[in-house]
């Protein structure tokens, strides 16, 4: 199919769905109006207090009962609404307990983890070695004495060295 025939055929159906909605606005305001005509009456007020009374009083009680109906309507939907969610849950329950998903390891830094969990709150990085105590190595007594143990096998080793290692304890 040709471009111009795609557009073509495209505009004929927007002219149609055009039309169609302007017929479905028209028919909409036509029964807007047969309502209102059905059920509110034209005012005809012609005379004294005691008939302009008689009108409200006939109106509050149109409005009563519509009031009524409203609550009615209100305490249907609600009680539907909370069938349907007790429906949910049971066929929730039905289908079996939900699984959890296995979570994935996520490498995140320190400050990344507390921007993630603070938010806009979290300005100041953090440097989690700063805090450490700093240790010094101190040498054992022993080992200051002995010195490094690689040299006293290698002076032992062979006959010299327990030639020498009987030389010393003696």
């Amino acid at each position: 199919m040709t471009s111009s025939r795609r557009n073509h055929l495209k505009s004929l159906l927007l002219q149609i769905g055009e039309s169609m909605l302007e017929e479905e606005a028209k028919e909409a305001e036509r029964e807007k109006l047969q309502y209102m005509e059905e059920n509110c009456p034209s005012l005809s007020i012609s005379g004294g207090l005691q008939e302009l009374q008689e009108l409200c009083r006939k109106l509050h009680k149109q409005i009563d009962a519509v009031d009524d109906e409203r609550y009615d309507m209100e305490l249907k939907v609600k009680k539907s609404d909370k069938e349907v969610e007790d429906l949910k849950m049971m066929v929730q329950d039905l289908k079996g307990k939900f699984k959890k998903p296995a979570l994935r390891k996520v490498r995140m830094s320190a400050d990344a983890m507390l921007s993630a969990l603070l938010g806009s709150k979290h300005k100041v990085s953090v440097d989690l070695r700063a805090n450490l105590k700093q240790v010094k190595k101190e040498l054992k007594e022993e080992e200051k004495q002995t010195g490094d143990w690689r040299k006293n096998i290698e002076d032992k080793a062979g006959m010299d060295g327990r030639k020498k290692m009987f030389e010393t304890e003696a």
